[in-house]
């Protein structure tokens, strides 16, 4: 029923599941717009491999207005406190204008750190930290963040050295100060619906979603990227497309091995966000599940609930 105070609607699914051209379409039948939530998609160039769909935000023939893509470009290190805090200066100024507005994607840890509010502080690089940290092996910063930050929100936080002294860096920050500064942010009532396919369907729907990328030009664009001044390896610490199309351009695999591998990998990517929305649903956020693109399920859920 109506009347619940839903100020937000969230479309999540993991890659493939069509939720981006569901959410152009229920932005313009309810005059929204929509907000990004794709850790990739903030990125400017980075386009056929990312899965921009630019496109889709056309819809008879009217532009949906779309917020929190090509905000930065690739050599800029975005992370997860500037993506809250620029959603929620887009949240105030769209629902500042009677609007509630759509956000969509499958990035989890963006969208979790919305629906359930994180508490993310600003916190500076630490030089003394950083140099004790560089001295210890993965393992022993694996324990060392585990103390530090027993409740660790995302766990790939573990597996890239960087990340890892960043978080540990983040958590004792955080610990020492106690809170203090943390930043206001508007009071969210998000309505979320979830989008999935039957397993062997997606993995159709991913595997021809890729054969068309590759085949628009997602190699060309890797090698324009890095012909621009974007280094090998920080177009692999963007992982999948990024990771596989450069190892081929740099002649550690070929084509047919790229396609293969990388399909594989985007099949795992698609089972961990399927994981990641599951561990929402246990620690307290509601999804409605929609079986395929159906749109007119996903109509009559927000006209039911959202007003």
């Amino acid at each position: 029923m109506k009347g619940e105070g839903y100020n937000l609607i969230v479309i999540l699914g993991p890659t493939a599941t069509g939720k981006t051209r569901l959410a152009a379409r229920l932005a313009k039948d309810r005059e929204s717009e929509v907000i990004s939530a794709d850790s990739r998609q903030v990125y400017r160039g980075m386009d056929l491999g990312t899965g921009k769909d630019i496109e889709e935000f056309l819809v008879d023939g009217s532009v949906v207005p779309c917020h929190l893509i090509d905000i930065v470009d690739p050599g800029y290190e975005f992370n997860l406190f500037e993506y809250q805090q620029r959603f929620y200066r887009c949240f105030s100024e769209v629902s500042g204008r009677g609007i509630v507005p759509i956000m969509v994607g499958g990035t989890g840890l963006y969208i979790e750190s919305v629906v359930r509010g994180y508490t993310m502080l600003e916190v500076p690089e630490d030089p003394a930290l950083r140099g004790e940290l560089s001295a210890m092996d993965m393992n022993a910063l694996r324990e060392r963040l585990l103390e530090s930050s027993p409740a660790l929100h995302n766990t790939t936080d573990t597996e890239d050295r960087e990340r890892l002294t960043r978080a540990i860096e983040i958590a004792e920050h955080t610990r020492k100060s106690g809170g203090a500064g943390e930043p206001e942010h508007p009071a969210i009532c998000p309505f979320v619906i979830g989008i999935r396919w039957e397993r062997s369907v997606l993995r159709d729907r991913i595997t021809k979603r890729l054969k068309e990328r590759i085949d628009a030009g997602m190699i060309e664009e890797v090698r324009k990227l890095h012909d621009g001044g974007v280094r090998w390896e920080r177009l692999d610490s963007f992982g999948l497309e990024y990771r596989y199309v450069s190892r081929h351009l740099r002649g550690e695999m070929d084509r047919d091995e790229m396609v293969s591998q990388l399909g594989t990998r985007i099949h795992q990517f698609a089972k961990r966000q399927m994981t990641w929305f599951r561990g929402m649903e246990r620690r307290g956020t509601v999804i409605h599940w929609i079986d395929g693109a159906d749109y007119n399920a996903l109509d009559a859920l927000t006209r039911e609930h959202v007003g």
